[in-house]
């Protein structure tokens, strides 16, 4: 893919995680997360972006979320699973997707809150029509997904570069 034409990001909550008495990072999915995942799956895969890689945290909540969303997708992308995207800064956020590959166009992120909220936030430079408001609105709840693009490589993604051209969240 050319540097040149626009790439995505997309940037997945997982959903709704049960909390028994595990180490954070084991926590499973409630029963509304499992509920919740593929109905933001099959979201994800109406939108018609056709993912090259998809950035799934470690954390088994994110694992689940991910394995219950991607039965939706026409395709199943590429997945890695990465360890720093667990409790990630948007700053830690950045640096993991400053390392893809330029032949990826679309990518999409399953990670964590506050991380993933802001990490939306500190990218989007601009929003495409009500966009922005929504997320404002709605924060960033569980099985919750906001679509920014940008043009160039990924090494030069910083903050600001990107628009967010959608934003979707579960009702209540």
């Amino acid at each position: 893919m050319s540097v040149a034409e626009p790439r995505r990001i997309v940037l997945f909550r997982h959903a709704k995680a049960d909390w028994p008495d595990v180490a954070d990072h084991e926590r499973p999915l409630a029963e509304r997360g499992r509920m919740d995942a593929p109905v933001a799956g099959r979201k994800l895969a109406d939108s018609g972006i056709p993912f090259d890689l998809a950035l799934c945290s470690t954390a088994n909540r994110t694992r689940e979320t991910w394995k219950l969303a991607v039965h939706e997708f026409p395709q199943r992308p590429r997945t890695v699973y990465e360890e720093r995207i667990y409790e990630a800064t948007p700053g830690q956020l950045v640096a993991v997707l400053n390392e893809t590959p330029d032949e990826a166009g679309n990518v999409l992120l399953i990670g964590h809150n506050p991380g993933v909220h802001g990490l939306a936030e500190v990218l989007a430079g601009s929003a495409e029509g009500d966009a922005g408001e929504r997320m404002a609105r709605r924060g960033f709840p569980t099985a919750a997904f906001a679509v920014l693009t940008f043009t160039g490589s990924w090494k030069n993604l910083e903050p600001g570069v990107c628009t967010l051209t959608d934003y979707w969240a579960p009702t209540k």
